[in-house]
């Protein structure tokens, strides 16, 4: 019919206001209200990447046994993907946990979120968490960080420009502000990102120093494979000085294997131990008179002898 076409862009405009004509403020406020609905776990997609990591250990398994008598009382995040199903932007552990108790559903919080302010919001909820390792912060600011230039990099009308609204401040400065981490900090946990996994385990398990680990994250991939053959091999890590040392040997295309060895090899004087026993504890198994170097060898030699036991032991 002549005219249709004007009227198709009226009809939705129109309906909204007829629609507020028979609809209270209470209601329409309510309209608006997050709701949670109980999703089917089997439905759920965990985030692709995301670097916290989620553990069935002691604590989980004392969430299950909360799980299982009050069940989830905090609902989880998550967003609506392109192909129908979810996936979750907090809740990872709830959702582990609601799993091993055998539930079937668990109470979400649906919100319409691209994927960047997905990333962040991600981020934001696990930062608070109590206990966080440097492999999941060193991850979980490097995400953030990218998901900021990629919304700063946006033209659309509805969204001013990132750049407008830091007044100037960089994306690590305005992460440093939301953590409670210096600037300079945040780009010292990006870097740990550029470490071997094995080596970067190795922070999260407290075997290598944060500063040192900066400094490693700087030499090549095939450099960081043979450093850490060296570090299983010798059973030790390297000093800040050492990885200092590392690095400019890296910068100047001077570092090799032999150049890995020889620094490892180095005496650590902040690493040296003593071990001081009283004189009366040994004091009685030798003559008076005997010299501090004739007590050595012998405590010594006793040691090796009773090693060499222990491993006779053993091999029966």
């Amino acid at each position: 019919m002549p005219g249709n076409e004007g009227q198709k862009f009226v009809i939705p405009e129109r309906s909204r206001i007829v629609a507020d004509l028979f609809t209270t403020q209470e209601q329409r406020d309510e309209d608006r209200r997050e709701k949670v609905t109980h999703i089917s776990l089997s439905e759920i997609d965990d985030f692709p990447d995301q670097p916290f990591q989620v553990r069935n250990d002691e604590a989980m398994q004392s969430m299950v046994e909360s799980v299982k008598l009050v069940g989830i009382q905090t609902p989880a995040i998550a967003r609506l993907k392109e192909d129908g199903r979810y996936e979750l932007v907090s809740g990872h552990r709830r959702k582990m946990a609601a799993s091993l108790a055998g539930l079937e559903t668990m109470p979400v919080i649906v919100r319409q979120m691209s994927r960047d302010e997905a990333i962040i919001a991600l981020v934001d909820a696990n930062l608070q968490r109590e206990v966080i390792l440097p492999s999941e912060k060193a991850l979980s600011y490097k995400m953030k960080l990218e998901a900021m230039k990629r919304q700063g990099q946006r033209t659309d009308l509805t969204s001013a420009p990132l750049v407008q609204k830091l007044e100037g401040k960089t994306s690590r400065e305005l992460l440093g502000e939301k953590t409670g981490d210096s600037h300079e900090q945040v780009r010292r946990y990006v870097r740990l990102t550029e470490l071997n996994p094995q080596i970067l385990s190795m922070v999260d398990e407290g075997k290598i120093a944060f500063r040192p680990a900066v400094e490693l994250s700087y030499l090549p991939a095939e450099q960081q494979a043979a450093l850490l053959e060296t570090m299983q091999t010798d059973e030790a890590t390297p000093s800040l000085a050492q990885a200092q040392k590392m690095k400019k040997f890296a910068q100047d295309g001077k570092l090799n294997e032999d150049v890995i060895l020889s620094i490892m090899a180095e005496e650590k004087p902040n690493q040296r131990e003593k071990v001081s026993i009283p004189r009366e504890r040994f004091s009685k198994y030798f003559p008076a008179g005997t010299s501090m170097q004739k007590i050595e060898d012998t405590i010594f030699k006793a040691l090796d002898m009773w090693r060499q036991r222990e491993r006779n032991r053993d091999a029966r």
